[in-house]
Order: C-alpha cells, then sequence, then structure tokens
C-alpha cells in the first residue's frame, strides 16, 4: 500500500466512524442524548462535545503545532452548559469532522514520515493519523452503546442484526455457515 492509499483507507475509516455514530445519534432524543446513565458517566453530547473539541485540537495546523493547543479547555468538554443545545453540538462535531477531512486531503507523500507533537510527545504523522483513528473509533463506540441502550426496543441495527448472519450470507450469492466444502 502507496502512502496515498493510506490517506484514502484512513479517510474512509474515520468516515465510517462518523457515519456509525451519526446512524447512532439519529434513534434517540434529545432527551436522551444528554442523558447519562450514572452520576460519573457521560452522554453522547458529553462524548461528541470531547470529540469535537479534540477534532479542533488536533488536526488544527496539525504539521506545524502541538496537537494539544494552549487554548484548548478539555475539562469543559465533559460539562453541558445551557449553549449545548443538540444542535450546536453537531455544528461543532462536524466541523471538527471538516478539519480532519481538509487536514487529511492536505497531506502528501512526503509527510508521512514528519514528526508532528501531541502534548508534547512526537510521533510520526502516521502514528499520529492511527492514534486519532483509534481515539474515534473507542468513542464511535460508546456513542452506539449509550444510543442503543437508549433506544431499546426502538433500535434499528447498525450491521447485521441478530439471528441474521446466515440470511445475509445467503443473499450474497454464498452458501450459509457451516454449509460449505
Amino acid at each position: 500500500m502507496n502512502v496515498n492509499e493510506y490517506l484514502e483507507d484512513a479517510a474512509r475509516s474515520f468516515q465510517k466512524y462518523k457515519l456509525l455514530a451519526e446512524k447512532a445519534i439519529d434513534q434517540i432524543s434529545t432527551t436522551d442524548f444528554f442523558a447519562t446513565l450514572g452520576a460519573e458517566e457521560n452522554s453522547v453530547a458529553i462524548i461528541m462535545k470531547h470529540m469535537a473539541g479534540n477534532m479542533k485540537s488536533r488536526w488544527t495546523d496539525f504539521l506545524t503545532t502541538d496537537g494539544e493547543k494552549p487554548d484548548r479547555e478539555r475539562d469543559s468538554e465533559f460539562e453541558i452548559t445551557a449553549a449545548d443545545s443538540r444542535e450546536r453540538l453537531l455544528d461543532r462535531w462536524e466541523k471538527g469532522w471538516r478539519l480532519l477531512w481538509k487536514t487529511l486531503e492536505g497531506l502528501g507523500a512526503e509527510d508521512i514520515g514528519r514528526t508532528v507533537t501531541i502534548r508534547g510527545e512526537p510521533h510520526t504523522v502516521l502514528e499520529a493519523i492511527q492514534r486519532q483513528l483509534s481515539h474515534y473509533a473507542y468513542h464511535a463506540g460508546q456513542i452506539v452503546f449509550l444510543a442503543r441502550h437508549h433506544a431499546g426496543e426502538r433500535w434499528r441495527s447498525l450491521s447485521i442484526p441478530r439471528g441474521q448472519s446466515r440470511d445475509i450470507e445467503v443473499s450474497k450469492g454464498g452458501e450459509p455457515y457451516g454449509t460449505g466444502t
């Protein structure tokens, strides 16, 4: 795989995590969007606010400044204020993703081995991208878990629904699992 193929693959992976989270969010009410499972737990809203703050910090001036910007107030990302409506948080979320896409589109083969820092720790560009892929996958999974919990019986599967794996395999033109030679 060459560098451009890697960057395209990374962009596709980021897009999958974004869409997975958004399909989950679409299944919950605004009340559930802000609901926590306990006093010390995060809501979908808080996770999105944190991810948006992280994206703004990490992807702004990615190649030239530390990924942890001095003006980032990370602790505030874990607090919901009166100004944090669902619409405003979704807007911040979109702005964060746009920064990520713009940064990835601007990278080339000559950049992949460059060193960037995150909280003063050196990373190659490749390592920094992988770090963020892992981070966003982790949080997308949390969003899906919380949305599924809140949606309850209204939940629509984001992948193959339970008990339908054999049907899906057959519909692809293959044999049901366990019956092949």
